[in-house]
């Protein structure tokens, strides 16, 4: 028995599909100043690029503390999110603490690690300041069938960030990233979505952006409707987050819409719904400003 059985759920494919199509004809209209500029407001502005330094993640850092006087009409993104090596940089750097520190850890982007070296990574992230933590499912056990194995280590991590948070005296949010382009087919996507949940995800993301396929529309769907039935059964809000390839603001709008209506108007918001992007922001400000802006 799957565990997405568990939750009375199937991929509906032929349905997913006619409601996607429904969804792209209708992103014009959706395409409002509104509608982006929180897409802009639930970003994890990111740069996990082989040349980051302590200079270069300093100089993002500072742009975003300047964005509130150079476009006093826009909302601040959500996070800056890096390698946990530089959580301290942000941390140190960033003027406002409603724009929280990302990390990816947990032997990002592949999770191919032992699992003690995975978390005493997380704690350290979370020492240097990470306010949130993007680890990857553990695609060794899950793809070779042992989904308790990776189900473990998820618990571990939740249990290993929750130690260290307490101590700090402050919560730290949890994402675990599906890599659903890996998992090919959309009931397994669903049974990762769940696994992760259970076992003590906030959010649930699609991709690292670090493989050959990474966000889609379909893969979107289909974790938004396991947070539902998940949510209908147990009780909690588990966020969505949408990674990889995102850069234009039709994308962002696409995969808002899909959030909308699958999961209503109270997922609309920085503690359910993410973005992590490192073109998009510029994207956005482009398409409101109504001329090419290079800002970050």
């Amino acid at each position: 028995m799957s565990i997405s059985s568990k939750y009375g759920y199937a991929p509906d494919k032929e349905g997913i599909e006619r409601h996607l199509n429904l969804i792209a004809s209708n992103l014009e209209k959706l395409n409002s100043e509104k509608v982006l500029k929180e897409c802009f407001s639930i970003m994890d502005l990111t740069t996990l690029a082989n040349e980051d330094t302590p200079a270069s993640v300093s100089a993002l850092v500072e742009k975003v503390n300047r964005f509130e006087k150079d476009y006093p009409d826009w909302p601040l993104p959500a996070s800056v999110c890096v390698y946990p090596n530089f959580a301290s940089v942000v941390a140190s750097v960033r003027a406002n603490p409603a724009v929280h520190v990302t990390t990816v850890a947990g032997c990002f982007p592949t999770s191919q690690s032992f699992l003690e070296v995975k978390l005493h990574e997380i704690e350290l992230a979370v020492r240097g300041g990470a306010d949130e933590i993007d680890i990857v499912l553990a695609l060794n056990s899950f793809l070779a069938g042992n989904p308790d194995q990776a189900g473990a280590e998820i618990k571990a991590s939740r249990a290993c960030i929750d130690k260290v948070a307490a101590e700090l005296g402050r919560p730290v949010v949890l994402k675990v990233i599906l890599e659903t382009g890996l998992l090919v087919t959309p009931e397994a996507i669903a049974d990762a979505s769940f696994l992760a949940m259970e076992n003590g995800a906030d959010f649930i993301k699609t991709s690292t952006g670090k493989v050959k396929v990474n966000a889609t529309p379909l893969a979107a769907y289909v974790m938004c409707e396991c947070i539902r039935k998940f949510w209908e059964k147990t009780g909690r809000k588990v966020g969505f987050k949408a990674a990889g390839g995102i850069s234009s603001a039709l994308d962002a709008v696409c995969y808002y819409s899909i959030v909308s209506s699958i999961l209503g108007a109270e997922w609309l918001n920085k503690n359910l719904f993410r973005f992590g992007v490192s073109r998009l922001a510029n994207q956005l400000l482009t398409a409101v400003e109504q001329k090419t802006v290079a800002y970050f």
